[in-house]
């Protein structure tokens, strides 16, 4: 075991396992778009159970209005989280829209939520005191190792919100890139006489190669409209999924049309033009963000690598002078060496008898 804990922690093995996950990962990053599949096909498969589930809760409202369908969560996790009774100990209002944004929908990723929002801490105590205390002490005292285990704590606990946040924020950016095109398209469907449920559903099956998200929205927003007793309704929940200002601005402004019959055409240009400057505001801000970006790369990547090519030919130069000039002095002594051996010869020897 020692042997073990010596050759995990030398820093020859470290560095080859760094060097092993930089190659694995850029791999991933090289075949990974190779290897996924089409998801549109399965994302409107998800739509169309989506309706038939918006289907069987307007039937159970119409039939008993006093109280709603509710729909439970029978998986293993959401056994134990309803037995451990998770979702009121660990409360927090948030949750259902931060899933939605994300995609997350039902009773099934809010009850995995909850249980690895309980899990989490503990797996993050273990991972920390086997690092702390046995892998690589890093010179710490007592106090602060049990410390790194109460941090250890706190990040499996924030964990799972982080994870949420990071998928919604990805989505978001995938739905806002496809937005303003999906509204010219929305728009010239309603010009061409098309309603708005046939617009969205036509719209929905054109980006779909674009953003698959944006075209799962918009499919959720046809059953809602079809299905919701307000239309207005199927508005506001795709600005809730979204979570964006321009999509709310555009829902407002549907919503509007819808409830006091103003022209869907005139709203929807604008609410395109809006969007469409909003993105390129977008753009610009990262543009003129970029060079501040850049500094950190330059300094670490680019700046030695130039250094080495402009100096490296001087230094170079420099060596081969410093040897020449460490040979000379023996050279010069081999020379005169050699003219004195040539002179002995001719000195005249005097024979004395």
């Amino acid at each position: 075991m020692y042997e073990l804990l010596l050759a995990l922690t030398n820093p020859a093995t470290l560095a080859s396992v760094l060097v092993a996950l930089a190659v694995f990962g850029t791999a991933m990053t090289v075949f990974m778009p190779y290897l996924q599949g089409d998801k549109l096909e399965t994302r409107l498969k998800a739509v169309s159970t989506q309706r038939e589930k918006l289907r069987k809760q307007s039937r159970a409202a119409l039939d008993n209005k006093a109280q709603g369908l509710r729909r439970k969560d029978e998986s293993t996790i959401g056994e134990i989280s309803s037995k451990l009774n998770l979702q009121k100990m660990l409360e927090d209002p948030n949750v259902a829209a931060n899933m939605a944004k994300a995609g997350l929908r039902g009773p099934g990723p809010v009850s995995a939520f909850y249980f690895a929002r309980m899990t989490m801490p503990f797996a993050g105590i273990f991972l920390t005191f086997i690092y702390v205390f046995f892998i690589n002490d890093l010179g710490m005292n007592t106090m602060m190792k049990y410390g790194s285990l109460l941090f250890g704590a706190a990040a499996g606990f924030y964990a799972p919100n982080i994870y949420v946040s990071n998928l919604a924020a990805k989505r978001q950016k995938s739905i806002m890139r496809a937005f303003p095109d999906a509204l010219d398209m929305l728009l010239i469907c309603v010009e061409a006489g098309m309603s708005i449920e046939l617009g969205f559903h036509k719209v929905s099956q054109e980006v779909g190669s674009a953003s698959p998200e944006l075209a799962e929205e918009f499919g959720l927003t046809v059953a809602e409209l079809a299905y919701l007793p307000d239309r207005r309704q199927a508005y506001e929940n795709l600005a809730k999924r979204t979570g964006h200002e321009g999509v709310k601005a555009v829902c407002m402004a549907l919503g509007q049309a819808e409830r006091y019959g103003t022209p869907l055409g005139d709203a929807l240009r604008v609410m395109a033009k809006e969007n469409r400057d909003m993105r390129m505001s977008e753009a610009e801000k990262k543009a003129a963000a970029l060079p501040a970006k850049l500094t950190v790369p330059m300094i670490l990547f680019f700046l030695p690598v130039l250094f080495l090519v402009v100096l490296g030919p001087a230094y170079i130069k420099y060596q081969r002078m410093s040897k020449q000039n460490e040979s000379a002095p023996d050279l010069k002594k081999g020379q005169e060496d050699s003219k004195r051996a040539d002179i002995e010869p001719l000195i005249p020897v005097r024979i004395i008898v």
